[in-house]
């Protein structure tokens, strides 16, 4: 989870139709007692007496997140959108995030979209690893030694057999390796992305999760 404290807001502003894409504004009102903005183009999640959470499509890292704000002396407010502004907001995440398809082992295809890794316990048992920050990476150790993580951006598609992968570039290199996991704790990796289906009131940022060594293949798209 990313805390506002740390975190550069970078807001996507898309025109559609003229006017600006609507979704929730979260405001605080300063010390003057004036209203800042603090992030528009987000999705509120929940609201309590101590804290604010929210999602909004983070353009550095390339996927979605969630935010909390803790409440203090001044106080936040949230302007929420309609159902179908908080619908086109979660397509407009879809056209800056990475896409892919994605096959299992049984053959089951699927379309995904803001797709990235992260990492639980062994068998996805608990919650995340909070160790092992989610990446749009690919951590790989490559047969005959050295290793690399490649950006999704790099990579056509990744072919799954067994312990061993199959790496196809955007360049037309091909290569060998073994997935790298990025921590000596026992962990799984996990694909995480958005379906057609996805539910933009979810409290997750994903609906669609599956672990590395259930799949057949990765083919991302340009």
């Amino acid at each position: 989870m990313i805390y506002a404290g740390n975190l550069t807001a970078l807001a996507v502003v898309v025109m559609l139709g003229g006017g600006p894409l609507a979704a929730d504004t979260i405001y605080q009102t300063n010390p003057q007692g004036r209203q800042v903005t603090i992030h528009r183009d987000a999705i509120l999640v929940k609201e309590d007496f101590s804290s604010l959470l929210y999602k909004h499509f983070d353009l550095k890292e390339r996927r979605v997140v969630k935010v909390r704000l803790s409440k203090g002396s001044l106080p936040y407010s949230v302007v929420t959108s309609s159902p179908e502004d908080r619908q086109q907001i979660v397509n407009t995440w879809r056209r800056f995030g990475y896409t892919a398809t994605v096959t299992d082992q049984s053959g089951k295809t699927t379309c995904l979209s803001d797709v990235y890794l992260d990492f639980y316990p062994p068998g996805g048992r608990g919650s995340l690893l909070e160790s092992v920050p989610p990446r749009t990476t690919f951590p790989v150790q490559l047969e005959g030694g050295g290793a690399d993580e490649l950006e999704f951006s790099k990579i056509d598609r990744i072919e799954f057999h067994g312990e061993r992968i199959k790496l196809t570039l955007r360049d037309g290199q091909t290569q060998d390796a073994r997935f790298l996991m990025p921590t000596d704790r026992p962990a799984e990796a996990r694909l995480l992305g958005i379906t057609e289906q996805y539910d933009p009131a979810s409290p997750e940022v994903f609906d669609f999760s599956l672990p590395l060594a259930r799949m057949k293949e990765i083919r991302f798209e340009p």
